[in-house]
């Protein structure tokens, strides 16, 4: 704004340089927000919860020395073992000297030299005809059809090895549809349509769907579940893909929600003893006895508040403590009973004297109610080993899925599930 010159503003009434000192504080109001803007730290994954993946990723310095290529001093060579029983055996003696001429079939060589070379057999599609006889019985009439073994049924025009290698490149590679038809036709020579894709994925789908809702059962009996959910795109909309995970295995499902239905509706009428997730509000509703918040989440966040202000005490004293929490989490079992006892007390004690400590600032405020309203739910890990202090085997099961959507930019399907301890995808 334009500010009137010394002479001007002598001449202006009360009233009307009342107007302008609005009009100053205004402007300088707007000013601070832009510089507070512009001086606020960027946020990264080790200040929020944003993913490492969105992080601005710096430069490597021109003038620094590229990393040393091959092997560490004293590394052990390694060498590909050769195989007892090769498929094929090339033999190639020595027939002539080649400086002399002699004949040299009958000279026992001094040495043979192996060596082995793992090569593909060509790749060529096998086409298999099956011929249903139909026959009308003399008897009553009935027209009869001769059964198809399993794996050729009358619906399929792609056998279960081919199909399984589609649904593998698909979901596991994250194959696209246009890319799974080039890298048939040019690999493995067979013709495949984007529909024929579809059917094979949803057949797969379909297939491994009772697999997965056993998973599913015996995930949502378990007595400690962990739970997150990520964005996805279903046909051109935003949907949620959530994952509940225990020690048996994990369940995914994709829903147009991100509240807690999607919660209700998988846990039914169970209720865990313990709950592991983020601060979400649907995540804190669930049916459960007692709650973990995922810590290094807690530590990410206090993070963001000390790169705000590096003189926040408070902050750092909590960061420690969470911290020394885990770490005493990972050496419970080189402590005694008794020790590590004392040493959880000795943390309760330093995190309640901390929540009473007075803080000033509007985030470090919201970020100690947080915790004093969810102080039962900080330490829980300390009292049952079969709790974790994270959330990291929830993310680590979504980032497959997030890949996939990179990539792929959409889900085709709905459904998608896993199975750790069997190793089973299907969507």
């Amino acid at each position: 704004m334009t500010l009137p010159s010394s002479d001007a503003l002598t001449n202006l009434t009360r009233e009307e340089l009342l107007v302008l000192v609005v009009q100053l504080i205004a402007e300088v109001q707007r000013l601070q927000a832009e510089v507070d803007r512009l001086t606020k730290p960027p946020t990264t994954s080790h200040n929020s919860s944003q993913p490492p993946s969105r992080d601005q990723k710096r430069n490597v310095p021109a003038n620094s020395s590229p990393r040393p290529r091959g092997a560490k001093p004293g590394h052990v060579k390694a060498v590909r073992s050769l195989v007892d029983h090769p498929d094929s055996l090339v033999e190639s003696p020595v027939t002539i000297c080649k400086r002399c001429g002699t004949d040299l079939h009958t000279v026992a060589p001094q040495r043979i030299l192996r060596r082995q070379l793992t090569e593909l057999p060509e790749i060529k599609p096998v086409v298999i005809e099956t011929r249903q006889h139909e026959v009308v019985c003399p008897g009553c009439g009935q027209l009869q059809h001769g059964t198809l073994p399993e794996g050729l049924e009358a619906t399929r025009q792609f056998g279960p090895r081919l199909e399984a290698l589609v649904t593998y490149f698909h979901h596991e590679h994250h194959l696209g549809f246009e890319r799974l038809q080039t890298v048939l036709a040019d690999v493995l020579n067979i013709p495949l349509s984007e529909g024929g894709a579809v059917a094979i994925l949803e057949r797969a789908g379909a297939t491994a769907q009772p697999a997965a809702e056993v998973i599913g059962e015996r995930v949502r009996q378990s007595a400690v579940i962990g739970s997150d959910e990520t964005s996805a795109r279903v046909n051109g909309r935003n949907w949620w893909e959530w994952v509940f995970v225990s020690a048996v295995g994990e369940y995914h499902v994709i829903k147009p929600s991100r509240g807690q239905d999607v919660i209700d509706e998988f846990m039914g009428d169970h209720c865990a003893d313990v709950w592991n997730s983020d601060c979400w509000k649907p995540q804190l509703k669930v049916p459960a006895k007692q709650h973990q918040l995922c810590i290094p989440h807690q530590i990410r966040n206090l993070q963001g508040l000390i790169d705000q202000r590096p003189r926040l005490i408070w902050a750092h004293e909590l960061q420690d403590l969470f911290r020394a929490a885990i770490h005493l989490h990972h050496r419970r079992n080189v402590l005694t009973a008794l020790g590590f006892r004392r040493q959880v007390t000795v943390i309760e004690e330093r995190l309640d004297r901390l929540l009473q400590r007075r803080v000033t600032g509007r985030g470090a405020l919201n970020q100690r109610e947080r915790y004093r309203t969810h102080r039962n739910s900080l330490l829980v890990f300390l009292y049952r080993t079969d709790v974790s202090p994270d959330n990291n085997a929830c993310e680590r099961a979504l980032r497959p899925s997030v890949i996939h959507r990179k990539v792929m930019g959409s889900f085709r399907l709905v459904l998608f599930h896993k199975s750790q301890t069997h190793g089973r995808r299907a969507s």
